[in-house]
């Protein structure tokens, strides 16, 4: 057996391991899967070449890199049995903040948490692919992944249209507060989420989760929405909060087309 190690520069979050799993899936040769988040890390338990896997991770355009290949003489795996559970919290998690994100941004007029909540409802997608495709088969998972792509980019369009309209537009300013205290709320459901992924991990690595924290793309989104928040009080312009809802809005056609890309 050959143990392989990829450095995948854009890999800040669990997001991005669910992906590379789907990725990966119905790979023969791969016999186990070992994700550093933290330290941006796979390494790749498998039989024979790696061409077809180093190709399969590049193709993911998430900055993978082979680093070494070596023999080893490794066979015991640890399985993760409670890893179905936790992503249906998580899952739960991030669906509930996409509806109290979405509900409160119609309300307080802010398209920065509507577009937040649609980054969760990007993340629900990803965690949900993963669950509803666990013993499916390969076809089936493609299907499902195109069906959320698709999907994910026409709600981020009808967003971008509804932030040119009040661009233009003469609309009423957006609750800062309700901005502030619902995206402070969404930054600590981010953290219980990366917690309890990375929950299976040593205690050695705590340290690790915190700097994965801060520097995940959900957490600086809700940071971004909270300094839009101050800067519509402060300036007392809708333009601060227009301009992370286009932002945000990019970031998840961004990650659409990374689903859409299992389904080929």
């Amino acid at each position: 057996m050959n143990k392989t190690i990829f450095i995948i520069s854009k890999m800040d979050c669990p997001s991005e391991e669910n992906l590379i799993r789907m990725k990966l899936d119905g790979i023969e040769e791969i016999k186990n899967l070992d994700f550093d988040i933290p330290n941006r890390k796979l390494t790749v338990f498998h039989d024979g070449q790696n061409d077809k896997i180093e190709k399969s991770i590049i193709e993911l355009n998430l900055g993978g890199k082979k680093i070494s290949t070596e023999e080893t003489n490794e066979k015991d795996f640890e399985e993760n049995t409670n890893q179905k559970k936790l992503l249906w919290i998580v899952l739960a998690i991030n669906f509930v903040f996409f509806i109290i994100e979405m509900t409160t941004g119609l309300i307080s007029k802010s398209m920065g948490l509507v577009a937040d909540s649609l980054d969760m409802l990007a993340d629900s997608f990803v965690y949900g692919i993963s669950l509803f495709a666990v013993g499916g088969t390969l076809i089936k998972k493609k299907r499902i992944a195109k069906i959320a792509g698709y999907f994910q980019i026409t709600l981020a369009i009808i967003g971008f249209v509804e932030v040119l309209r009040r661009f233009f537009g003469a609309e009423k300013l957006p609750d800062f507060s309700t901005m502030i205290i619902v995206s402070i709320l969404a930054l600590i459901a981010n953290g219980i989420c990366l917690y309890i992924l990375q929950k299976s991990k040593s205690k050695e690595e705590a340290h690790m989760k915190a700097s994965m924290i801060f520097t995940s793309n959900d957490v600086i989104i809700n940071l971004g929405v909270i300094i839009a928040g101050i800067l519509v009080n402060w300036l007392n312009s809708n333009k601060p909060d227009l301009i992370i809802g286009t932002i945000v809005f990019i970031v998840v056609i961004q990650g659409a087309f990374r689903i859409l890309k299992l389904s080929k």
